[in-house]
């Protein structure tokens, strides 16, 4: 915990890059020196469990693999909430230094994705959230609709009215923009938000509700055309 423990924060920091660079990831370095075997972790990526117990042993270049398979996926999901490009960086270097440090407690049976996009939305989310907030929640008896559910909201993201969305996003109360977020794009359950920003099942869905609700009306004038000319494609 003294100056060796600083020592190897400080040579983490160096190499983790501030934002995502252009052009393919790199591949994964040295195949078939995996120590773990697939037995024991289901689905998860071999060669990442490997990586990840090497780094857990203090191997900072098996680290940085493990950055660079996660770093656009951190940064957009930081991003997302923040809506400031500077902060984004600022929160996905920390959280992937926060997960360096509990790499200690981390299930290598588990895949590390979902993990360090949690540390870096709950990370965000103290930046951007705002005390005065208190939504009334909604019983959590109500129905969870699936979070891929195919619809012309979700559409939106990745169709050509992508920046209409995103820009309407960025309006919402930083609250509901960080549950819309963990929801719509990292897919996360009600139980995991919930569990994610230390509040109700019950808010999660009402902060919900009320985002879509709002990002309805942003898109309303645009969704009709694009909808339209989509129709027209298909026939």
């Amino acid at each position: 915990m003294g100056a060796g423990r600083r020592h190897g924060k400080r040579a983490l920091d160096d190499r983790i890059p501030a934002r995502p660079s252009g052009g393919n990831l790199p591949a994964a370095p040295e195949p078939g020196r995996s120590t773990v075997t697939s037995s024991s972790l289901g689905g998860v990526d071999r060669n990442e469990a490997d990586l990840l117990a090497k780094a857990r042993g203090g191997n900072l270049f098996a680290f940085e693999e493990i950055v660079r398979r996660y770093q656009r996926r951190v940064y957009a999901t930081a991003l997302r909430i923040v809506r400031r490009h500077e902060l984004a960086d600022e929160v996905a270097q920390e959280a992937f230094l926060r997960a360096f440090e509990s790499l200690g407690r981390f299930d290598l049976a588990r895949p590390f994705g979902p993990w360090i996009c949690r540390i870096a939305a709950n990370l965000a989310i103290s930046h951007v959230r705002s005390p005065a907030a208190r939504e009334q929640p909604l019983p959590e008896t109500a129905p969870e609709p699936p979070s891929t559910a195919p619809d012309a909201l979700s559409g939106l993201l990745e169709s050509e009215a992508g920046a209409v969305l995103d820009r309407a996003l960025s309006e919402l109360p930083p609250e509901q923009r960080a549950v819309f977020v963990l929801r719509v794009c990292e897919e996360m359950s009600y139980r995991e938000i919930a569990e994610t920003l230390g509040i109700q099942m019950g808010t999660v869905m009402s902060r919900l509700a009320r985002a879509r609700e709002r990002l309805r009306e942003k898109v309303a004038p645009y969704l009709g055309p694009a909808l339209r000319r989509a129709g027209g494609e298909a026939t």
